[in-house]
């Protein structure tokens, strides 16, 4: 049996709460489901142990330190060897202006996720590290407008 399917109701409210303040005390999150303390951090502690929560992290504010515009970018790439692949992801994985990596089935072969102080800075970026990457064939960025929704 999967684990989204043996989690019930409690154990999805926990999940969502968690979400929402993973710095949660135990008390207020057993507050929140309808449990008393105790139950509720062995349900936590499974929850954990089986890999559902796989870790706990703080949410950074780019526009904060100064990268208050988001760039979605769509790479394509001719390399088709592993090697190739690996050495693309590791680089731009190393690129502290890039917030997420994803490769993607089809076409383009990656999306990105990159922030940054502006247009200027985006430019620079693109031109100077992202194109120059090895194997790297095509490039279109999107500007985000606005975030409605985002887990990160």
């Amino acid at each position: 049996m999967s684990n989204v399917q043996s989690l019930d109701a409690i154990d999805r409210d926990i999940l969502f709460h968690l979400r929402q303040d993973g710095r949660m005390s135990n008390t207020e999150l057993a507050s929140r489901v309808g449990l008393t303390p105790p139950p509720c951090l062995r349900r936590v502690k499974r929850l954990e142990d089986r890999g559902v929560i796989s870790g706990y992290r703080a949410v950074i504010d780019q526009a904060a330190l100064g990268r208050g515009m988001e760039v979605i970018v769509t790479v394509e790439v001719s390399a088709t060897d592993v090697q190739s692949l690996k050495r693309f992801e590791e680089t731009v994985a190393g690129f502290d202006e890039v917030i997420e990596v994803r490769r993607v089935f089809g076409v383009p072969d990656y999306f990105l996720r990159v922030a940054v102080a502006n247009a200027d800075e985006y430019a620079v970026f693109q031109m100077t590290r992202l194109v120059t990457i090895p194997g790297v064939s095509r490039v279109i960025s999107y500007l985000t407008m606005e975030v409605i929704k985002s887990e990160s």
